[in-house]
């Protein structure tokens, strides 16, 4: 009878772990590019990413996998003869968070929450050569920045 009890609290729990714990990864692809101020593309850029998972390195143009995070992720690149630039991705939490917490409860959520797993950042992350206060969001369609420089 212990078992039971035991088995059917244990479907019971993992039931309501979330919807992203189950259908997404912790990690995610984001396209990094380099451009100069006046949109000429560059390449082998040296890109660095980071959040409070990780920290990542890429040579733009390139598909780098971050660890999903509730904090923005930051991209800085360099490259010899550029200015530096700097962009800010704005991590926001996907369907699955919402799912979880009218659905799942609070348990789920926390689950998603700590992993990663219940925030997105842009897919893509056009950096601006000179430009240090580029922010890129998914809910935008355009991408903000101002006309700072190093």
């Amino acid at each position: 009878m212990n078992k039971i009890i035991s088995l059917t609290a244990i479907v019971a729990i993992s039931g309501l772990t979330g919807c992203a714990s189950i259908t997404t990864s912790a990690m995610q692809p984001v396209k990094v590019s380099a451009k100069t101020t006046n949109g000429q593309q560059l390449s082998n850029v040296d890109c660095s990413l980071k959040n409070e998972k990780g920290q990542w390195k890429v040579e733009a143009p390139n598909t780098v996998k971050v660890h999903k995070d509730s904090a923005d992720l930051i991209v800085e690149c360099h490259k010899p003869g550029q200015p530096n630039g700097k962009l800010r991705a704005i991590s926001r939490a996907g369907a699955g968070m919402y799912g979880n917490i009218l659905i799942g409860g609070g348990i789920g959520a926390a689950i998603d929450h700590t992993s990663g797993k219940a925030y997105n950042y842009p897919d893509n992350l056009p950096v601006v050569m000179g430009k240090v206060d580029t922010v890129v969001d998914r809910r935008s369609s355009t991408n903000s920045s101002n006309t700072s420089t190093n």
